[in-house]
């Protein structure tokens, strides 16, 4: 079964609700963000969320020591690095946190040939998310890759970590998502929201749902 992450959770209630409705995972944004979200209440929430969902704390090119008190603080069960974390620091994520799984944002840009080789070889990652993010937005825009160009990227990488696909994803394009990529995991915010930071329960069943669906086709 595809992996399924609702990202930007920030409130009790959002976070219930995509737990209800099948989600594997829930994101926690620590970085800059509008959907940033404390320490102290991201850990009042995960307290109270099943312990089959995962936890994925999202960081920004942060400190070491900043990503070791977070998951100390709150629980998070995974670490999501969604800047322009070099290979030295994802390692050391890794050996400093071994007991949770680590997964590499890149941006499907003109350099993802080169990112994809970069992280390939990676022994500290479980997953490599592909997202439509930049350097002034890192995520959560809503905007769709060109899917066919990063395909080709993939292909040609020969890559072995699981994928990820995030960016513009919603209940109406997520299927043909899973079709082209036959993807790990997919990861959505803005396509599940009803306004910047807050969830539509309707959309996160239909989402759901939607990735389902889209499995028994392929």
């Amino acid at each position: 079964m595809t992996w399924i992450k609702i990202c930007g959770t920030t409130n009790l209630e959002d976070a219930l609700v995509a737990a209800q409705a099948g989600a594997d995972a829930l994101g926690f944004i620590f970085a800059e963000s509008p959907r940033r979200i404390a320490p102290e209440q991201a850990r009042e929430i995960i307290a109270k969320l099943p312990a089959k969902i995962e936890k994925v704390g999202v960081f920004v090119n942060p400190s070491l020591e900043y990503v070791c008190q977070i998951a100390q603080q709150t629980g998070i069960t995974r670490i999501q690095l969604q800047g322009d974390e070099e290979e030295a620091f994802v390692r050391a994520v890794g050996e400093s946190l071994p007991l949770l799984r680590l997964t590499k944002t890149i941006q499907a840009n003109e350099h993802l040939r080169e990112s994809l080789h970069a992280l390939n070889g990676s022994i500290r990652m479980d997953s490599i998310l592909l997202d439509s993010g930049s350097a002034a937005q890192r995520g959560g825009t809503g905007k769709v890759f060109d899917w066919q160009e990063a395909q080709g990227a993939i292909t040609q990488s020969g890559l072995k970590l699981r994928l990820i696909i995030a960016g513009g994803l919603n209940p109406e394009n997520v299927g043909a998502a899973l079709k082209l990529f036959r993807p790990w995991g997919v990861d959505v915010v803005s396509g599940v929201e009803s306004r910047l930071g807050k969830k539509d329960a309707g959309k996160i069943k239909n989402f759901v749902s939607a990735v389902r669906a889209a499995e028994e086709k392929t």
